[in-house]
């Protein structure tokens, strides 16, 4: 681990680099309200797909411009305009299973929780491995999706935060940062914790991103 005065450095440099939110990216403006949570979760189960970053988030904007920015909306369109959708988006790899994937879980939001992911929330009573649980229990959604809804959402739902993953200790671990949730949210101060693991999430991702915080933070 660096030394204290290090790792103040590289996590300075990390998030004035690279400190904004996945959904920020997406141009979701997230608050606790039925709509922007359903589109951070259509934007947690496509960036949990193994295609590009870019691809997923312009494909949140693609629906969202179909009209696709509820639970009830969502289930009552034909599958092809699902599929469309998608392609519009570039998101052709998964195009047709994550078309059914999205009727199915808009379908489950409707039926279960009246299309809106804050009475989930309310089931879970504060318990986040309970709330990633029923996350998982939405089509499409599996530990990856969870994780990254979990990690966004906490910008508004602050029994959640701080919520550091396994996928940002990996940023972290790469950045020579302590592997400790606690300490990275120390190091960071003020910074929120969303901003801080959307950060650490994308020197996880992109290894030019990781060398270019160490080369200027040194």
């Amino acid at each position: 681990m660096p030394r204290r005065d290090k790792a103040d450095r590289v996590v300075e440099e990390l998030v004035r680099e690279h400190g904004h939110t996945y959904a920020e990216e997406a141009g979701i403006p997230l608050k606790d309200a039925p709509q922007p949570l359903y589109r951070l979760l259509l934007m947690a189960l496509l960036l949990s797909a193994r295609i590009r970053t870019s691809i997923a988030l312009e494909t949140v904007r693609a629906l969202q411009e179909a009209g696709l920015r509820d639970p009830r909306r969502m289930a009552g369109a034909e599958w092809q305009e699902r599929v469309d959708a998608l392609g519009r988006g570039g998101y052709r790899r998964y195009d047709e299973r994550t078309a059914t994937q999205l009727g199915d879980g808009a379908e489950l939001l409707t039926e279960r929780w009246g299309g809106d992911l804050r009475r989930l929330r309310k089931e879970a009573d504060g318990d986040v491995p309970t709330l990633r649980e029923l996350l998982q229990e939405i089509p499409g959604i599996g530990p990856a999706g969870a994780d990254i809804f979990l990690r966004e959402v906490q910008r508004v739902w602050p029994e959640v935060a701080p919520y550091v993953d396994a996928k940002a200790l990996s940023g972290a671990e790469r950045l020579g940062l302590p592997k400790d949730p606690e300490k990275l949210v120390r190091l960071a101060g003020g910074t929120e914790p969303a901003v801080l693991s959307a950060a650490l999430v994308r020197a996880a991702l992109d290894k030019k991103v990781a060398e270019g915080v160490l080369e200027h933070a040194a």
